[in-house]
């Protein structure tokens, strides 16, 4: 019953309405902002190197590994899969449609969540439903963020992750049951959230980047050992993805929406949870973070997902099947959509490799993903209990937390169709309940990318003041300006006043 409640709700949350809507915000964004995912992908990168953590945030590598961490997840293995199965080689190109318009929203979100994070716990926290109520001022529209962010990060969004690490065991023909595979991951998980955010934080600056490292290499080998497949695997891209390959003409509306659809739930653009972990990075000014949040959408689709696509393309290592379930192209028979596509990739490369490949890299790709689970979960628990004593917020902390891990630990025991129309619906709720808030807080956004621009272009370390901007409910970023960057601030005011005086 609550599947086919999953799948009707679906229906309406995933309508085309929330696929332009998805694309339009963030062009929108994107023109706003005078596309920064093109002009300033050197300030992207650069502030990954930049600042440090402290005792109330952690560093700005840090806060971008655990959004990495919450996207590149097991969306970029088994949800690719999934889109190409259903929607064909033409999903591809939406996947990277999206993330490059998504890279707009990416940075208004981070930075928004930066300006009006707060603390708890004596750690920063902050999100969509803290820019909401104090950006906007609309509490109730903060309220219904919050409850669905919990809802997908501690109810539907586990299941996925946990249930395609389980489907990638199964893959190696182990005589390991899902139970034991649930019970693993019930212990790791625990193991590192009740350390906290800084036991997450550092767990995802070592894990992330490596992981994610050597899957690339891996399709690079792939796509040098097929490289004569290279260009007409290119061609069949962009040609099923205007409807132009008649072979793939029964799949094209699937096409479109499977690709927006994975493309955001890979990447997560749009729908707020990457804020969550912008909020918690110690920085001088919140474009820094916005500007290193916009670089993960990149790494995430634009190299992580794509590195799966093309090994599936460049083998021929992929499935694909209309509505009614007829097979439009077969070069796995008998294999469901998920890991196994890759694992077939792999397999043609070193025969017998791709399971256990697949297998250790869906372990980490899933369980960092469910480890920011946890830290998004937590900003939106902590925003609904913010007016409680610190040790109920601890406690309700670890309830968080039990509840993804045994969530998780069921999940194991589901099967990946349950679990996408579970995910989904999570997904859905939030881009709903954010996408709006983006544009209608654009004029924030914008202000804080040319604040930050305008600083640069003076030769100074940008610092970010709110009220230089008429910002109101930034009480926090009043008090760091002051205690953690007094050199900065000294140095952009002495700028400005030189700059008023005409000198």
């Amino acid at each position: 019953m609550l599947d086919n409640f999953a799948i009707w709700i679906n229906g309406y949350l995933w309508a085309p309405a929330l696929v332009f809507m998805s694309i339009g915000v963030g062009l929108l964004l994107s023109i706003g902002l005078k596309f920064p995912q093109f002009r300033l992908i050197k300030d992207m990168v650069c502030q990954l190197a930049k600042g440090s953590d402290s005792e109330s945030g952690v560093s700005s590598f840090q806060g971008f590994c655990m959004a990495l961490g919450g996207r590149v997840g097991t969306g970029n293995i088994a949800g690719v899969a999934s889109a190409m199965a259903v929607g064909g080689p033409g999903a591809v190109f939406w996947m990277w449609l999206i993330a490059l318009v998504g890279a707009g929203s990416a940075f208004s979100e981070s930075s928004l969540a930066q300006v009006y994070k707060t603390k708890a716990l004596g750690e920063y926290r902050g999100g969509p439903a803290y820019y909401i109520e104090k950006g906007l001022n609309c509490k109730p529209w903060a309220i219904a963020f919050a409850l669905a962010t919990i809802l997908a990060m501690t109810i539907t969004g586990p299941t996925v992750q946990a249930g395609a690490i389980s489907t990638a065991f199964k893959g190696m023909n182990l005589d390991v049951s899902p139970m034991v595979v649930g019970v693993i991951i019930f212990v790791l998980f625990l193991a590192v959230t009740l350390g906290g955010l800084k036991r997450i934080g550092s767990f995802a600056s070592y894990v992330v980047p490596v992981m994610a490292a050597i899957y690339l290499l891996l399709a690079i080998v792939i796509l040098v050992v097929n490289a004569g497949n290279i260009i007409p695997m290119f061609k069949l891209i962009f040609k099923c993805a205007f409807n132009a390959e008649s072979a793939f003409a029964g799949v094209f509306g699937a096409c479109v929406s499977q690709g927006v659809k994975r493309g955001i739930y890979s990447n997560e653009a749009g729908w707020g949870s990457g804020a969550h972990a912008a909020a918690t990075a110690e920085v001088s000014h919140p474009a820094k973070q916005g500007l290193a949040q916009a670089f993960s959408v990149y790494v995430d689709t634009l190299l992580v997902c794509t590195a799966t696509a093309l090994m599936m393309l460049s083998t021929g290592c992929y499935n694909v099947f209309d509505a009614s379930g007829k097979a439009v192209f077969e070069g796995l028979p008998g294999v469901e959509a998920g890991p196994g596509f890759v694992q077939g990739a792999i397999d043609n490369l070193v025969p017998g490799f791709g399971a256990p490949f697949i297998t250790i890299a869906m372990f980490f790709f899933g369980f960092t993903t469910l480890l920011s689970f946890a830290v998004y979960a937590d900003a939106n628990f902590q925003y609904l209990m913010k007016n409680k004593s610190d040790r109920a917020k601890k406690i309700v902390y670890v309830i968080g937390c039990l509840i993804i891990a045994l969530l998780a630990l069921m999940a194991s025991l589901k099967d990946m169709t349950t679990a996408w129309n579970y995910a989904d619906v999570g997904v859905g709720l939030t881009c709903w309940l954010n996408l709006p808030v983006l544009i209608l807080m654009a004029p924030k956004s914008f202000k804080i990318l040319k604040d930050y621009e305008t600083q640069k272009k003076m030769g100074l370390d940008p610092v970010f003041e709110p009220g230089d901007l008429g910002f109101e409910n930034c009480e926090l970023w009043n008090e760091i300006v002051e205690e953690k960057y007094p050199e900065q601030l000294a140095a952009k005011r002495k700028a400005f006043a030189e700059m008023k005086n005409g000198k």
